[in-house]
């Protein structure tokens, strides 16, 4: 079995060499932290994101989408507590003035620094001496905020300062009002979004699992905090219905009950789902009990009355909020690692991605067997296009594509469908054109090949991709 940074070298390899995951600004010596999504990419983000918004919004009917702004009034993130406490750990180099996550360095040395103040941290490195990764003396471990700063408009005061947001969740509560005087929702109801916001990590690393980019899929569902435990709950089992749903292997998916003094201050139970990543296990998403907390801040500092009145009881209340957090990047590096498979078939060593067909960017890929035989390329044509157009009825959920391909040899072209995850390869022979126009449908996991008859082709893929 490979190393696990070998099997993280060969994954981001792959995902460059096959058009998924690109280094940003990469012709410019890239920017650490940042990544682009190729063709491949984008399609297998979307099905992410299509599952989660599938489940968790469109059969739901007590979820309103919301799309807020990235930047925001600087008195948001005040309120919010981000711009004073928004912050990680931060030690330097003495000699090279690098600076490094503290945190990290002292979990790279075997010792936990979960629930540690700043204070605990830095008596740890003194007291144990701790180097730098260059061998270096280490400097006063400090705080850093991992704000993004910027100014708008033509002045540079503090007036003029905004942020590019840490968190989609801000956008939802400063709408909190404006979705309530809309829509007139009843208790519990939640507000739902896909969106980008920013982090100035110290220290990026691991693909895309710490980067300064991310994009999020959050709710922020507000209720009576007589039902808390159960609405807690329910959206714990919708998590891990979800992650089947992303075919990810179970046996790899954790639940963390986290400690009361690791929890936010405002949280009162937070359970985080870890996956076993090539680099260890960590955090993939987080499950949060904020009380209401973010809504009486908010309506302390704008003086906007934030609260709910219930036409039943003829009380207000400042609703409670349960949070679901996903990180995209996140969520598609666990489904990426626990696909990346090796092996030998037909006498050939492969790499292969063991992709579901529900995330796959690719669901079938259609050959005609020789490219310089019309006949052959005709007929492949036609059936790709049909095809096309019937996927829907195939599988409503399925949100890959089909592709034509007839670059290569056939074998080249296996390999390359292989590679990028496709679950099936639908090839046009000469049986096709000069017998009873069945196909041959080969089996990404096995190599198996069946025939299939056009007739029976739809009912074929039905029975394979549902």
């Amino acid at each position: 079995m490979a190393g696990k940074d070998n099997i993280m070298d060969k994954i981001i390899s792959l995902c460059k060499r096959r058009g998924f995951i690109y280094q940003g600004s990469e012709i410019y010596g890239g920017l650490a932290g940042t990544w682009d999504y190729g063709p491949l990419g984008v399609a297998f983000k979307k099905n992410v994101e299509n599952l989660w918004w599938k489940r968790f919004v469109l059969d739901r009917e007590d979820i309103y989408p919301i799309d807020a702004a990235i930047l925001m009034n600087q008195n948001v993130w005040k309120a919010s507590g981000h711009v004073d406490g928004f912050s990680d750990p931060l030690v330097e180099d003495i000699k090279t003035k690098k600076r490094y996550r503290a945190d990290h360095l002292l979990e790279a040395s075997g010792i936990s620094a979960k629930g540690l103040k700043l204070s605990d941290i830095n008596s740890k490195i003194q007291e144990l001496k701790l180097k730098s990764p260059d061998g270096n003396p280490l400097g006063e471990v400090k705080q850093f905020n991992m704000m993004l700063k910027t100014h708008i408009g033509a002045t540079e005061d503090s007036s003029a300062i905004s942020y590019l947001r840490p968190e989609t969740a801000g956008g939802m509560f400063v709408n909190f009002k404006n979705v309530l005087d809309s829509f007139h929702p009843k208790l519990p109801f939640g507000l739902a979004q896909i969106g980008k916001a920013f982090r100035n990590e110290i220290a990026p690393r691991d693909f895309l699992f710490r980067v300064r980019e991310i994009e999020q899929m959050e709710i922020e569902y507000f209720i009576d905090p007589k039902s808390w435990e159960k609405i807690f709950d329910d959206f714990t089992e919708q998590l891990v219905e979800y992650s089947k749903d992303l075919g990810l292997d179970q046996k790899k998916v954790h639940k963390l009950e986290v400690a009361p003094e690791d929890r936010a201050h405002y949280s009162k139970r937070t359970i985080d789902f870890e996956f076993d990543y090539p680099f260890g296990r960590e955090e993939l998403w987080g499950l949060a009990y904020r009380t209401n907390f973010d809504l009486s801040a908010h309506s302390k500092a704008s003086k906007a009355p934030l609260e709910y009145f219930d036409e039943e009881t003829k009380e207000k209340l400042i609703p409670h909020v349960i949070e679901p957090s996903l990180g995209v990047g996140r969520t598609m590096l666990a489904i990426l690692t626990d696909a990346y498979r090796e092996d030998e078939l037909g006498g050939e060593a492969r790499e292969y991605l063991k992709l579901s067909p529900k995330v796959a960017p690719v669901i079938l890929a259609v050959f005609p067997l020789m490219k310089n035989r019309p006949e052959l390329v005709k007929r492949a044509r036609e059936i790709y296009l049909d095809l096309r157009k019937k996927i829907k009825s195939i599988n409503p959920h399925l949100s890959g594509q089909i592709v034509y391909d007839e670059t290569g040899s056939i074998g080249k072209r296996y390999r390359r469908q292989d590679e990028i995850g496709t679950p099936f390869c639908l090839t046009i022979d000469f049986d096709t054109i000069e017998k009873d126009g069945s196909v041959t449908i080969r089996d990404r996991d096995t190599g198996q090949q069946e025939r299939v008859k056009p007739e029976d082709l739809e009912k074929f893929l039905e029975k394979k991709l549902n």
